[in-house]
């Protein structure tokens, strides 16, 4: 599409939002954007549009704005079926996501990551692999720079890592990425996507306009990237910690195996099985954009956490504490559990999503002393887990840190899961574990 000269609405005024508008106002469009929030709540990105030629609509959405558009362009976090957004593709007004927009005319190669738990930091790895092969990269999209932002620095050249969302894919109808990376699919956003089968569909796309020269990494562990193999246009590439693979990266007893050469051992800088998985991940997608085997190891052993990844805080008389924000949903809260054998404080709560919180039972039966639970989600939590593990009402992240500090003995750990959304109480996760972090980080030694 031309954008030059058409009325365009841009619904949802976050950093995408913004990017959007941005780009769309550099190709000659007239630009409208909307939001449901008022401006004395948008703050900064309000404030980033003063002095652009740009229509706002704040503080409420209308049907006859969408339906005055040549296109829509709704940002991530705007849901596929809106019912203004439905009514405007019923008008047949072409409703276009920010990946479509930039397919158009990105340039260079693109490494897409997607999945439940453990994009960013597949995401970061990637980057860092390459910057250490000493390839051109940039790493964009979910993980904090809009994809939109960074089209016109792109090149032929370069390799884009890029982390992808079920919100930013479930609009995709065009992006292509050159290797795909699927993680794992387990049930989450279901407050947006409603099913399980609808979520799995959006991860999907991911593949969808992939050519047979193109690369498609696949978890051979979780059944339901087994199930999207059968939908594989491009050539397959599996990764596995439990079983040897072919085409791909495995691990065994002596470490990471690439297409049958050794890569390094298993004593990664990151924690946990889950990370294991983000490492085979990583080393298969690097193999794959043409990197050596010794070079993909030297990258993974010197690479540091993500933040709000299973981060190590710091140790308080003998008492480990990690921020785990990021597990915002019962699969990711249960490879944090999974990480450590015993003497467990787990904190979870927040926004409930939709979730069941049953499948953490055993695993906190086995590791927990104690469950704290904060925020609106508490009493879900409780009534799914029972009698699995002892559980505190807490409410708030300051009275667990401090519970936390006064009962836990030397050896035990202290982590922030929450298998949640945080917006009960945070602004968002990273707001979240940036409290955890300063309570902790607050404690007497």
């Amino acid at each position: 599409m031309t954008w030059q000269g058409k009325r365009v609405l841009v619904v949802g005024l976050g950093k995408s939002g913004l990017a959007a508008a941005r780009f769309l106002l550099s190709r000659g469009a007239l630009v409208a954007v909307t939001d449901t929030r008022p401006e004395d709540e948008l703050g900064p990105a309000a404030a980033a549009l003063e002095g652009l030629p740009v229509e706002l609509h704040l503080g409420k959405q209308t049907e006859r704005l969408f339906l005055e558009q040549d296109a829509v362009v709704p940002s991530p976090g705007v849901a596929w079926d809106h019912p203004c957004l439905t009514a405007a593709r019923e008008r047949g007004i072409r409703t276009v996501g920010e990946l479509d927009i930039a397919a158009a005319c990105l340039r260079g190669r693109v490494i897409g990551i997607t999945g439940t738990n453990g994009k960013t930091t597949t995401t970061s790895l990637i980057g860092h692999i390459l910057e250490q092969a000493g390839r051109a990269v940039s790493v964009a999209g979910n993980i904090g720079t809009p994809l939109l932002s960074t089209v016109e620095d792109s090149r032929p050249d370069p390799w884009r890592v890029l982390e992808l969302s079920s919100f930013q894919l479930e609009a995709s109808r065009a992006f292509r990425c050159h290797i795909a990376v699927v993680l794992n699919v387990t049930p989450d956003h279901l407050d947006r996507h409603r099913t399980f089968a609808a979520y799995a569909d959006a991860k999907r796309r991911i593949l969808a306009n992939q050519k047979p020269g193109d690369f498609a990494v696949l978890n051979a562990d979780d059944a339901c990237c087994r199930k999207l193999a059968g939908t594989v246009d491009s050539q397959l590439l599996w990764f596995s910690r439990e079983r040897r693979v072919d085409r791909g990266a495995f691990a065994d007893a002596q470490g990471i195996v690439s297409d049958g050469r050794f890569v390094c051992g298993l004593d990664l800088p990151i924690k946990g099985p889950h990370n294991l998985e983000n490492a085979l991940a990583a080393a298969a997608a690097a193999a794959a954009a043409g990197v050596q085997p010794d070079v993909i190891g030297r990258a993974l052993k010197s690479f540091r956490p993500v933040e709000h990844r299973l981060e190590f805080v710091r140790s308080v008389q003998g008492v480990s504490y990690y921020n785990d924000s990021k597990a915002t949903n019962v699969d990711a809260a249960l490879k944090a559990c999974r990480t450590f054998d015993k003497g467990l404080w787990i904190i979870l709560g927040g926004r409930d999503k939709g979730a069941d919180y049953r499948p953490l039972s055993d695993a906190l039966a086995a590791r927990a002393r104690r469950v704290l639970l904060i925020g609106e989600a508490a009493p879900i939590i409780r009534g799914h887990l029972g009698g699995a593990a002892p559980i505190e009402d807490v409410a708030t992240m300051e009275r667990a840190v401090a519970f936390a500090r006064n009962h836990a003995q030397p050896g035990d750990s202290v982590v922030l899961a929450p298998a949640c959304a945080s917006f009960d109480q945070f602004a968002d996760y990273a707001e979240r574990g940036l409290e955890f972090k300063r309570l902790v980080k607050e404690l007497e030694s």
